[in-house]
């Protein structure tokens, strides 16, 4: 997924309300100048909003926007970069299936966005084919990181991944395919687990299932200023054994 417009560097002063940032553009018609943008992020965002960052944002080519810009990346170190923009993840993963670049998922030829199911959700995609069992799959953005190489879920506590975990394990009751696929939306994570300490009942909303059938993926991403794509599979860890009472 290549962004429509060229991004500007800038720098970050202050993230705040959730869904709204100040900062400096370092190029463009605001270059030096404090500007408020859009922050399209709702989680915690532990590790990417701090002050001082060097940040990439997008000009809004709406002009009924209220808000000039939209935040896109943020420069981590080491030259790694993270996409903040969790909109943008199921453009990704649309991409990737529609190129059926997604080794577990290739052999389905139709998909369909945003599809009713579960008591009141909307599946990301449902995926059909020929002779295949419908595959629902939701899609969830990874940006946290705190240890090594390991990218972590959620960075908050999150009621409605839970119900989406429960949704999914319907459907594998109900004969389908499940699938949570975890888009890892920063280049510097080889793996994925759990955060049990940010959200205990997410976490053993994941193990039980995973243990029902739902299909646990994770695939990694290549992002620069000029787009974000899906990169290979990462493994996803078992949750450590808990010591029997």
């Amino acid at each position: 997924m290549r962004f429509p417009t060229p991004l500007i560097p800038a720098r970050l002063l202050r993230r705040y309300k959730r869904f709204l940032a100040d900062v400096i553009p370092e190029t463009g018609p605001d270059a030096g100048q404090e500007v408020t943008v859009h922050c399209p992020n709702p989680g915690a965002m532990l590790g990417l909003a701090e002050p001082g960052a060097r940040i990439w944002i997008a000009p809004t080519p709406d002009p009924k926007r209220k808000l000039p810009y939209g935040w896109r990346l943020v420069e981590l170190p080491g030259g790694h970069c993270a996409g903040i923009d969790t909109g943008l993840t199921n453009r990704v993963v649309a991409e990737a299936l529609a190129a059926r670049t997604i080794p577990t998922l290739s052999a389905y030829a139709h998909i369909r966005p945003e599809a009713r199911y579960g008591a009141r959700s909307r599946v990301d995609f449902l995926l059909s084919g020929p002779d295949l069992p419908d595959a629902y799959v939701e899609v969830k953005s990874v940006t946290l990181r705190r240890n090594g190489d390991c990218a972590e879920f959620p960075d908050c506590v999150t009621a409605r991944g839970a119900r989406h975990l429960a949704d999914l394990t319907q459907m594998v009751a109900e004969g389908h395919r499940a699938v949570m696929l975890y888009v890892v939306q920063r280049d510097d994570c080889a793996r994925l687990r759990m955060a049990e300490d940010l959200d205990p009942a997410y976490a053993r909303a994941f193990e039980a299932a995973r243990a029902a059938g739902v299909e646990m993926l994770c695939h990694g991403t290549r992002i620069d200023p000029t787009g974000i794509t899906l990169a290979g599979p990462l493994p996803v860890e078992q949750a450590p054994a808990r010591a029997q009472s």
